[in-house]
Parts: structure tokens; C-alpha cells; sequence
């Protein structure tokens, strides 16, 4: 028997095609065998989300694509990177390699490790790097030594020839530790309109609500909002983390 045309016996065996297939595209393409586990004992949904996240970015070759596919790994197994980071570093310990695994351990909230690894790496030529001088004061920042951190942003500041907005956050959340509010403001206002993303925003609102200015904040939250609303899909899970940020500040004002 056929249905359209197609034999019923490889109808029924598809799945286990299927299946069989993207493990071995598993093992060919050095995927973690983690996906193994997950397309075997989750056949349908493992084998959609193996499809989704490894197997359509690799074929289109886009950008697009490929964040898409980054994003879905990252939510599968979020320790990925650091892992892999953490495996180069250990075969290879480079300054970029350092780099790369503190930036990792930050990703993951691994503050003080991330702190201890930038420093490591500001040695010798290195000592000046403005992405070293940047991820360290920042991984201070969130350790609350924001007295260590502020050198460190003047160092950067400094050096660069034209301001950057990434290092007027880490500016803005300086001074805000330091209870230099005005010139925290500042800070956080430039940043805002010229850093991609919401983290900027996000965190003006935030500082805005600490500070007492709760319609002004309550203005940035709404701006926020727009934006996540007409935001792509895949950016919109780390628009609403900093939009939750804002709103929880405004909530305690």
C-alpha cells in the first residue's frame, strides 16, 4: 500500500530516519553529545530544536541565522561557552584567551572570577588594553568596589580619542556608587541614546527611580516597551531582562 504515491513502510520508518540522521550530524560536526541524549529520549521536540539551533543556521550561513541558532544553544546549555572558553584557556592560556573566559564567567554572574582573570591579563603590553581596562572595571562594579573601578574608567577615558558609550555606562554606574548623582546623570543620558540595545536605557530608568524621579522613569520604562515591541523576536528576551530591571526599581520607589 502507498499514500500518494509515497510506500506506507517509508512513512513509518521516517522518524527513525530522521533521527538517525541528526545523530550522526551530531558526531560528524563535533556537536556536545548532549543533543544525542536529547534526540533520542525527546524524539520529536529534540530533533526540532537540533534542526533550529544546529542545523538551519549552519545551511543558511546568514547572520540572522546563525544568532537565532546561538540564541537557542545558549538557553539549551548556558554554561557552553564557558566551558568551551574554559577549554581553550587550559590548552592555550593566551591573553585572549583570558579575555574570552572572563567574559564567559561575567556572562554567568561569576563576578569575582571574571574580575581575577581580567586582571591577570593586564600585564606588560597589555596593561593599557581598553577591552581589559573596560571588563574588569565592570566585573568591579558588580562586586560592589566601584573606588577600584573608577581608575580604571578614568585610565580608559583618557585613552580613547572620541567617548565611548559602553565606558559612559560603567562611568554612570561609578558615580552613582559613589553618590555623585549629577554627574551620574550625565553619564547615563549620553549612554542611553547612543548604546545599542536597552541595557543603557534600562539602567537610566532604573537610576531615575532610585534617585526619586519616578515620572521620568516611568517615561523611559514606556520608551522601552516601544521597543521591545518592534524589536525582532530574538533580541526581545534580553529587552524585557532590562526592562524588568527598570520596572522593579520604579516599583520599590
Amino acid at each position: 500500500m502507498s499514500l500518494f504515491g509515497v510506500p506506507s513502510l517509508l512513512i513509518a520508518v521516517a522518524p527513525l530516519l530522521i533521527v538517525i540522521a541528526l545523530c550522526v550530524h551530531v558526531v560528524r560536526t563535533n556537536q556536545p553529545l548532549y543533543w544525542i541524549f536529547l534526540i533520542l529520549f525527546v524524539p520529536m521536540l529534540g530533533a526540532l530544536v537540533y534542526l533550529i539551533a544546529i542545523v538551519v543556521p549552519e545551511m543558511a550561513g546568514g547572520t540572522r541565522a546563525k544568532r537565532m541558532g546561538m540564541a537557542a544553544r545558549d538557553a539549551l546549555d548556558p554554561t557552553r561557552e564557558y566551558r568551551q572558553a574554559k577549554a581553550a584557556f587550559d590548552d592555550s592560556p593566551t591573553v585572549h584567551n583570558r579575555m574570552r573566559l572572563a567574559a564567559a564567567a561575567a556572562s554567568l554572574g561569576r563576578h569575582a572570577e571574571a574580575e581575577q582573570l581580567y586582571g591577570e591579563a593586564m600585564q606588560g603590553i597589555y596593561a593599557d588594553d581598553p577591552a581589559l581596562l573596560l571588563g574588569r572595571a565592570n566585573a568591579l562594579i558588580e562586586l560592589d568596589r566601584a573606588n577600584e573601578a573608577l581608575p580604571l574608567i578614568e585610565q580608559l577615558t583618557e585613552a580613547q580619542a572620541t567617548r565611548n558609550p559602553a565606558t559612559a555606562l560603567a562611568q554612570a554606574r561609578i558615580y552613582e556608587a559613589l553618590g555623585r548623582i549629577a554627574e551620574a546623570d550625565a553619564a547615563y543620558q549620553w549612554a542611553a541614546g547612543r548604546l545599542p540595545g536597552l541595557e543603557a536605557l534600562g539602567r537610566y530608568a532604573a537610576f531615575l527611580a532610585r534617585v526619586g524621579r519616578k515620572a521620568e522613569a516611568a517615561d523611559n520604562l514606556a520608551e522601552i516597551d516601544r521597543r521591545i515591541e518592534r524589536a525582532n523576536p530574538q533580541f526581545r528576551r534580553e529587552g524585557r531582562a532590562w526592562r524588568d530591571l527598570a520596572a522593579q526599581a520604579l516599583a520599590r520607589a
